[in-house]
């Protein structure tokens, strides 16, 4: 196997355990090797490094996927890593216990650099960020047909991972949403209709806990998506008045049937919730309860900065429209954006509009979203829950 496959060099000594390797630090092959190869990788002195996805066209050149010399790269190394994914899922975490919505494979998490599966009910949606993933798509579809005899399939890759990875890839066609219960909470699961796929299920954990806190309170749910924390609010957690405002209608609309999926009264409003805000806090209109989670601000280092504005900027604004001794939560889903700088970013958040903040719980996704220690990439979700006094 290892003769078989072609080989590429470093041009620098590399000791990390990170599996990403960059362009700069790889000699360019005398052949062209197809974008997504899998690849034995050679250190500077030729010695042995890894096993792995090869990119000439990525700025991410290699994506090491195993470090065991004499184990291959094959289709029973793909059937190992999705079992020892779903394991962990069912056998360990439990998850069929509360639900049928959870992410199967979260990429360097599990291990399989470039691919993230999300499982709702009968529906499997699979994403592809890397062209190796990609490439050997038929062996993680063919593994994944073992663990969910029958399902459906959706698979797609956003357009600027096929540019940045050089692949092309037709997305499925539509397919008919999932209907989903989450601790007993349902919802509908649409790929084809919604941001991402189809559903957040990243956020479970802090839905559930949000909800043990709003009962009679009133709740602003503000970026609210397809409505899961105005849903989980209204319908788990009790709470007398549900309002939640998304700029997307398209959102709106799923959220709208995600409330009537469970018989909850809430208010859907289509709006930018700068204004909204502005508006609310002129007009003195104060809740118990508000949750901001806005989509995904760059993916441009460069836009760090200015992506931290934007969020420094609706943070005041979510916090003026807070009662005093008021429930705040807030996320940022912002990969780039690292766990030390929203906190200081809410910091900066709460001197600017006179409030004091006082941090109950930090946290991020849910345990079916693991990341490695040396890959703090795959760590995107920060959620932060805090009462507002004053």
């Amino acid at each position: 196997m290892t003769d078989a496959i072609p080989t590429v060099r470093l041009k620098n000594a590399y000791k990390s355990t990170h599996p990403w390797i960059f362009q700069r630090l790889v000699e360019k092959p005398a052949e062209r090797i197809r974008p997504g190869t899998i690849v034995d990788v050679l250190n500077v002195d030729g010695g042995w490094l890894g096993r792995g996805f090869y990119n000439g066209h990525s700025r991410i050149a290699i994506r090491i996927l195993e470090s065991d010399r004499h184990v291959p790269v094959d289709e029973a190394w793909f059937r190992a890593k999705i079992a020892g994914a779903i394991s962990l899922r069912r056998d360990v975490l439990r998850l069929d216990d509360v639900t049928d919505a959870w992410r199967v494979v979260h990429s360097e998490g599990d291990g399989i650099s470039g691919l993230v599966v999300d499982r709702y009910g009968d529906l499997v949606v699979v994403e592809f960020f890397s062209a190796g993933a990609w490439r050997h798509r038929d062996w993680i579809f063919a593994a994944l047909s073992e663990h969910f005899p029958g399902c459906r399939f959706y698979s797609f890759a956003e357009e600027h991972v096929q540019k940045q990875e050089s692949f092309d890839y037709r997305t499925s066609d539509p397919v008919p949403p999932a209907i989903i219960t989450e601790y007993g909470v349902k919802f509908r699961a649409d790929p084809a209709g919604a941001h991402k796929t189809g559903f957040f299920a990243d956020q479970r954990e802090n839905r559930e806990w949000l909800s043990r806190h709003v009962e009679g309170k009133r709740v602003l749910d503000l970026c609210c998506n397809t409505g899961g924390f105005a849903v989980y609010a209204a319908t788990k957690g009790g709470a007398a008045d549900v309002h939640g405002v998304d700029i997307d209608q398209d959102v709106i609309r799923i959220a709208k049937g995600n409330a009537k999926l469970n018989g909850a009264q809430v208010r859907f409003t289509q709006a930018d919730i700068f204004p909204f805000l502005r508006e609310a806090a002129d007009r003195g209109d104060f809740y118990d309860v508000v949750i901001l989670d806005p989509a995904k601000m760059t993916r441009d280092r460069d836009q760090v900065i200015p992506a931290l504005k934007k969020y420094l900027d609706m943070n005041k604004l979510a916090l003026s429209v807070l009662k005093p001794g008021g429930l705040f939560a807030t996320f940022s889903c912002t990969g780039l954006v690292s766990e030390d700088q929203f906190l200081d970013m809410l910091r900066r958040a709460a001197f600017y509009s006179g409030r004091t903040v006082q941090i109950l719980k930090v946290t991020g996704a849910g345990p079916d979203h693991p990341w490695l220690a040396q890959v703090n990439e795959s760590r995107y979700l920060k959620a932060v829950f805090a009462r507002v006094l004053d």
